[in-house]
């Protein structure tokens, strides 16, 4: 399903990208949409998180069952010049993701089906400050790439929650930063700006939790894990 949305979204992007630059038609929709200081706009889309995990001990990986997730949220923009803004989006972010075990962190250890997955639902509160580098605007289409810092706060952490994987509760951090790089294209429709973009995001520091045991088949051989994911946004100014 993921994969599918992914690919639709390219698709989309490359027919509207191609009517720009084919088309005969020359006339400039909404020519003064960028000159303001200030500007706002929303956004929603999808997103898709994995975990990049660094092991203590050489043992066979943790692997992690990805779902695609919803995103939604604000676009606050100050333009420099023609070629450079400071965006701040601060959105929603929801997604699951599923770690699966391998038996062979249990061995020596009772332990049930159950025992081997862990479900960790995240809901994020998602506040990047990006740099945005534009080229020069082409007919009614203006290609761009962004990077930038973002902060996070993880309204479904259970890190407070005094059980842990004994009891099956799997724990995260709630606060958690980022770097992000991306790209997209920005539409010149005849009532708006519409902006299909794609940008990756990196944690900065470790998200886990660990138990109380510090042989834990579930938190024990982890030297750190740290969020990775994929968004695609679609934003209308």
């Amino acid at each position: 399903m993921k994969n599918i949305i992914f690919l639709f979204a390219f698709l989309f992007m490359f027919q509207l990208a191609s009517a720009q630059l084919f088309s005969k038609e020359k006339i400039l929709n909404d020519e003064n949409v960028d000159k303001a200081f200030l500007s706002y706009g929303y956004f929603i889309g999808f997103n898709s998180y994995d975990f990049n995990f660094d092991y203590k001990q050489d043992k066979p990986d943790i692997q992690v069952a990805k779902s695609t997730g919803f995103n939604v949220g604000l676009v606050g923009n100050m333009r420099i010049n023609d070629y450079l803004d400071i965006r701040l989006e601060p959105g929603l972010y929801i997604t699951t993701r599923t770690l699966e075990y391998p038996e062979s962190y249990f061995n020596g250890i009772d332990f049930s089906p159950s025992d081997l997955e862990r479900e960790v639902k995240s809901t994020y509160i998602h506040v990047p400050l990006l740099l945005k580098v534009s080229t020069k605007r082409l007919n009614n289409f203006k290609p761009f790439i962004v990077g930038g810092i973002s902060t996070a706060l993880n309204l479904s952490s259970n890190e407070d929650n005094p059980d842990d994987n004994s009891a099956g509760k799997f724990r995260t951090k709630k606060n958690m930063y980022f770097y992000e790089v991306g790209f997209g294209i920005d539409f010149y429709l005849y009532y708006f700006k519409f902006t299909p973009s794609i940008r990756g995001v990196f944690a900065i520091n470790d998200e886990l939790v660990r138990d109380a045991d510090p042989n834990s088949p579930w938190t024990g051989n982890i030297e750190s894990m740290k969020t990775r994911g994929v968004f695609i946004n679609f934003t209308f100014q």
